[in-house]
This record gives C-alpha cells, structure tokens and sequence, in this order.
C-alpha cells in the first residue's frame, strides 16, 4: 500500500481564527453549518399528495402524547422514537381542524431515557414531567414556566416513595398518572411484565416539591393480563382515559405479546371506580391488529367533545418488520363508543420501513438531483429490499420530489446503490451492494435520460470477509477511472482500485482494512468534495457513532486522509450519507438515511 493512504493526526482551530482568501476552499462544515428542516420543499407520495413531513426521518418505535403544552386551547402532539429524545410538533391550526408543525427533535434537550409522560405533578396548572431514569427507575422534571411557556429543570433523579425508598419501573414498560378516583391526589400506576399492575398514590411532597407516592397495592383491581400467545407476557403500556364518556378513567393496554390494544371499562364511577371486567381487544367495533407492543394516546382532534386517539406501534412478537413503514395510527371516536381508523401514517412522510439509505444523483440527464431511497427490506412482502425513486420535478434551486415508482430489482435484503460512468458511453452505470459480501454490476443500457439497468456481472467485487457491502464510486488516483470503496458490517472500509479501462471496469483489492480504520459497526462510505479544494474527501455514516469525516490535506492523485472531529452533524442511528446541492447556492447540503426508514434533511447553511 502506498504511504498516501494513511490517515494523518487531527488539527483543529478555533472558528474563526484563520479567515479564508478569496478564492479558497469552502472549510469543512461543523454540526453548526447545518440547519435540519423537515419541509423544506414539497414532496409527493405515489399518488401525488405532499407529504406533511417528508424528512422527518421515519419512524419504527413511534411513543406519541397529546398534551396543550402552550396553553393555546388546542393539543399539541409529542413522539418519542429514540432513547433520551423527544420530538415536538405544534398544533397551529385550532381545536376542531388540527395541524401540526414539526419544531424540534429534541424537546427542551430533556434526557428522557425511554419513555415519558407529562402531567401536572405539583398542580400549580402546567405540565411536569416523568420519563426514565435509566436503568427503570423514574426522573421527575419540574416545569418552573408557565403554562403558555414551559421550562422544565431536572427536580429528582430517582422519584421515591414514602419511605424514601426509590420506585422501580420494569425498564421498557411504559407508566401512568391520572387521578384514579378522584380525590385530587396523583395515582400512578405500573404495569408489571407478569400481567398485574402496581398502585402508588401520592401522599405528599419532599423539601424541593416533588411528590411522594405511597405504594397501595401489586394487584391493582387483581388485573392479571393474558396476552396471545399462551400466558407470555413482556414490554407493556399503561394508559388512562375516558374513553366512553361516561365520567371515569378506563385502562388501555398494550403488549409485546399481543398484536390488540386491551381495555379494560370502568364499570364504576369517578369516586369509586371499578376495572373487575376482563381485558377485551380496542376497539369494540374494529379492534386494531397489529406486530404489537401498542402505544395509545387520547385526546380530542377534532374538537367534537369525545376522545380520538392515535396509536403508536411500537413492534412486539408479531414481525415489527411489517409495521416498519405505517406504524402511527389515528383513530377518530364517530358516534357511541365507535372508532374510524383514518390512517396508519399519522406523521406522514418519506419511509421506506427501516434501515434506509438515499442517494442523490441526476437520474435522468434534467440537470438537477433526483433522489433513491432502498430500505432493508419491503415492509409489503418481506421478501426484498426495494430502491424508491423520487423524480426532482423542479429545478436545481428549488427541488420538488415526486414518488414515481422502483428501480427494477429484487432478490437481495439491504440494497444500498452507488452510481457511475463505468463504461465510458456518457450515462451513470449502477454498482449495487447488499447483505451479502458481493457487489454486483448493473450496465445503463438505456441512455442518459431512460436509464434501463442490466446485471452485467452479479459479483464484480466480493469482500474477502464480512458483508452489508455499501460502495461508494471515486477516482482517487488521478487516472480518470472511478475507484472504490466499500463499507461493511464490522465497521471497517475495502478498498479496490479501477485497473480496468474507461470501457470495462476491474476492481484490484487494494486493502480490506482500508485507512487501518473501525468505526465500530455498518461503515457507509460516501467519497464527496465536501470543502470545494478540488480533491476527494470522505464521509463515513456508522451504527451509532454519527458521521466521520476524513478530509483530504493531499491531492487529487495522492490523497492523504486526516479525520475532522469537530464534524458532527445531528445523525439518527445506523446514518448514511448522501450529499448534493439542491437549492443552487454552490454548496453541499446533507441527506441522511438511518435506522427509522426515513430521510433527515439538513441544509448546509
């Protein structure tokens, strides 16, 4: 190998402390040149309605909560889909016609572990807050705001009972508070992986005002959940609501092991409620089906008095796989205890199920990028991965997306597709990786403007070990031919160099442990002039580790890697990167795919 391909030790400045000549290379981008948008431009569904949010980036594991946390008369909806981060949309439309607006993916930067839920702990007339204390134990957040504007400091690590003794939540399960019997004092309430559930009832507060809560009873009302298959129990959700509107709290469930949503009515009342009749599959009228593990949020949407509710999938024993993609589920209350499904896509927008890798490329010679979307697997079948295609119908400064259909090919899980002029005939040929250690060879036989790809050699490269083969297509030898570097499983990088022609490629393996490098798991290379100096730099998506860049301080013949620290961009797990410059403004915004099946959005500033 040569001494070029090595990576030099890491230099970094303060911002601002050395400007740039005129004429200079852009620098290399830190987190903060990004500004993430989840509607930045319109794009269509396959039957050319616009997604609400089209780069929300997917959900797989979506906890939803319906809460007016502004105090404006209207519920504003909360989604939890990754560890210790809250998503907030605002309803900016009004109590009887909901609308929501994506504004954060990390609600008050509050470290929520798994799971949250707000309620008025100290009822003063806003929102506390309770979530995880990792590992199963319960954080209490105080809101020291106002109800129009919150602010919530962390008030107790470890919320305690009476006895000073903290309160233990099985981890995964997912808490209530609601006040029981009405009595004005906190209940709250666990549900216990085998089936029963745990009564707390507040009793109190401690000297900086967190409530105390004295432990009742493990039996609560001797509920003893029975899932579907046999007596298993595990992961669960607990909520309350007046579901019916007869003045009571009933109590929903949701099971790893049960594909339903389970009630159980409060047959009493307010005052003296009774939950004594067996769990019955919600609702009554169309009960709900699904890989279970099922997350229920009630509220009001449409302004009509009685309670809707959207529900979460959260992906039990049932095959997540099949929920992947459609997982948000909106049920509208029409009439006495009847409940309309109205869509499994509550926060609708691009999501191909999971695991998703984009890719933007002018597909058709039009001049601007349009955009590829291939997943794990398709979440319709299972029986194969699928490459969505975006057509960009407008221009190079103002993309608009149209969902046109799929690249024509199966067979294999986890396609991730790289593109290039192989064979020298002036349109982009496909290298296509996948779960396998092979990358195959798909010729552009149909011209610039009707690409028509045909396997020309199903194993043009096979890794020596490992698999997840994600390439990415560069000349990084100055001698016109576009070179290659494949990502992996194990985290490390292969690269082979083009010793074939301008019309026959051959990849020679140059090194398996490229770069000595190990980003820990599921490497996704992307080679992209990311400073404008004229040469190849390198973007490394990973499991759970971010991006990596690796600037190139050498030349375009002789690159000389060194990793750039101070990049990092807000990434979903399992990232991987896609760069162009889609609104015209002469740099490269980001794309990412990861772990929920969708795209992220950020736009280089």
């Amino acid at each position: 190998m040569s001494a070029a391909w090595r990576i030099g030790p890491v230099a970094l400045l303060a911002a601002g402390a050395c400007a740039s000549p005129p004429g200079a290379p852009t620098p290399a981008p830190t987190a903060e040149a990004y500004a993430r948008r989840v509607t930045p431009f319109e794009v269509l569904d396959e039957t050319g309605r616009a997604y609400d949010h089209p780069f929300l980036g997917g959900l797989n594991v979506p906890r939803p909560q319906l809460v007016d946390i502004d105090a404006d008369g209207d519920l504003d909806l909360f989604l939890q889909e990754y560890s210790g981060q809250i998503m907030f949309f605002e309803n900016v439309g009004t109590p009887v016609v909901a609308r929501f607006v994506w504004r954060t993916g990390e609600f008050g930067d509050l470290a929520v572990g798994e799971w949250y839920r707000f309620a008025d702990l100290d009822h003063d007339g806003d929102f506390d807050l309770l979530a995880e204390e990792p590992f199963s134990y319960i954080r209490v957040y105080r809101n020291e705001g106002t109800p129009q504007r919150s602010t919530f400091l962390l008030a107790a690590d470890t919320l305690r009972d009476v006895d000073g003794k903290p309160i233990f939540s099985d981890r995964q399960n997912i808490p209530n508070v609601t006040d029981i019997d009405c009595d004005g004092h906190l209940d709250l309430f666990i549900g216990r992986l085998v089936g029963t559930v745990t009564r707390y009832e507040a009793d109190g507060v401690d000297d900086r005002g967190v409530p105390r809560f004295r432990h009742v009873t493990d039996r609560f009302e001797d509920i003893e959940i029975i899932s579907q298959i046999g007596s298993r129990h595990g992961a669960n959700t607990l909520a309350f609501a007046d579901a019916d509107g007869d003045g009571d709290q009933d109590l929903f469930w949701g099971d790893f092991f049960d594909p339903t949503l389970l009630t159980i009515e409060n047959v009493g009342s307010c005052e003296r409620p009774s939950l004594r009749d067996p769990a019955v599959p919600f609702p009554r009228n169309d009960p709900v089906a699904t890989s279970g593990y099922n997350a229920p949020a009630f509220g009001d949407l449409d302004g009509d008095s009685d309670l809707d509710f959207l529900m979460g999938v959260l992906g039990g024993a049932f095959n997540p796989n099949v929920t992947a993609g459609a997982n948000l589920f909106y049920f509208e209350q029409d009439g006495d205890d009847t409940f309309l499904l109205r869509t499994r896509r509550f926060a609708d927008g691009i999501d191909v199920g999971n695991e998703s890798i984009p890719v933007l490329v002018d597909l058709d010679g039009d001049g601007d990028l349009d955009l590829l979307v291939a997943n794990k697997l398709d979440p319709e079948d299972l029986q194969s991965s699928v490459i969505y295609r975006f057509e960009n119908r407008g221009t190079p400064t103002g993309p608009a997306f149209a969902l046109v259909g799929r690249l024509d090919v199966t067979g294999l899980y986890h396609y991730a597709p790289a593109f290039g002029d192989l064979d020298g005939d002036g349109d982009l040929d496909m290298l296509l990786g996948s779960w396998k250690a092979d990358v195959a060879y798909h010729r552009n036989e149909g011209g610039r403007a009707a690409p028509r790809w045909a396997l020309a050699d199903s194993s043009i490269v096979k890794l020596t070990r490992g698999s997840n083969t994600t390439p990415t297509l560069g000349d990084l030898d100055g001698d016109g031919l576009l070179d290659l570097v494949i990502g992996e499983a194990s985290g490390t990088l292969n690269f082979y160099r083009n010793v074939g022609t301008s019309r026959e490629p051959a990849f020679e393996l140059v090194s398996d442990e490229f770069l000595g490098l190990d980003v820990g798991r599921r490497s996704a290379p992307n080679l992209v002039d990311i400073d404008g100096d004229g040469d190849l730099d390198l973007v490394i998506g990973t499991e759970s580790d971010g991006l990596w860049l690796l600037r190139n301080d050498g030349t375009r013949s002789e690159p000389r890697f060194v990793r750039d620290e101070s990049y990092r961009p807000p990434v979903p797990p399992l990232a991987v990167p896609a760069f162009g410059d889609l609104d015209g403004d002469g740099d490269l915004d980001l794309l990412v795919g990861g772990a929920g099946g969708g795209v992220v959005f950020l736009e280089r500033r």
